[in-house]
């Protein structure tokens, strides 16, 4: 029998979050590429990408361990215009309590290191190579997002394209239930 002092063991998963993992208005390629294009050049980070984490869960960025190698989540990133070129700047991974009160910055990487080099369209920008992508263990010494609390990706243009028009990503996550 279980007392009410004990705590309930969380056990944790490795997944990966993408574009269509977000909330209801950031939960399309269309969207999020929107976003970014409209926040093009706004100097500072403008918010691309949010999930609201559900009930019973807390998720961390990134999975795995940085001491095994090959045992860690690896993550891609792009923002293009399909066949011309693509937008890079400054990805924030962020968590969030519910109202937004407090928001901690968890990793900042430049995009330019998160896709190949071919902008002709989704398929050709995404890395399939994990020694071209970019390792993300699991972030264990920043803040797990909980209940209610939000996962979000802010972004910030440095090097501008035509017109955002495509964006994607894969980010891994470890959700504990």
């Amino acid at each position: 029998m279980v007392s009410s002092a004990q705590r309930r063991r969380l056990t944790g998963f490795e997944t990966n979050l993408t574009v269509g993992d977000g909330d209801a208005a950031f939960d399309t390629s269309a969207e999020c590429a929107a976003l970014v294009e409209a926040y093009t050049s706004v100097a500072g980070f403008s918010l691309i990408w949010q999930k609201t984490v559900p009930a019973q869960q807390i998720i961390r960025w990134g999975s795995g361990s940085a001491l095994t190698q090959r045992n860690q989540g690896f993550m891609f990133f792009y923002a293009l215009d399909a066949g011309t070129g693509f937008e890079d700047g400054i990805l924030r991974l962020v968590v969030a309590n519910a109202r937004e009160t407090t928001v901690q910055v968890v990793k900042e990487m430049n995009t330019q290191r998160l896709h190949t080099v071919t902008s002709t369209n989704s398929l050709t920008a995404t890395p399939t190579d994990i020694n071209e992508m970019i390792a993300l263990p699991e972030q264990v010494a920043s803040p797990a997002a909980g209940e209610d609390s939000l996962l979000q990706l802010y972004f910030s243009s440095r090097i501008p394209t035509t017109t955002v028009d495509v964006l994607g990503f894969s980010i891994p996550c470890t959700v504990y239930q």
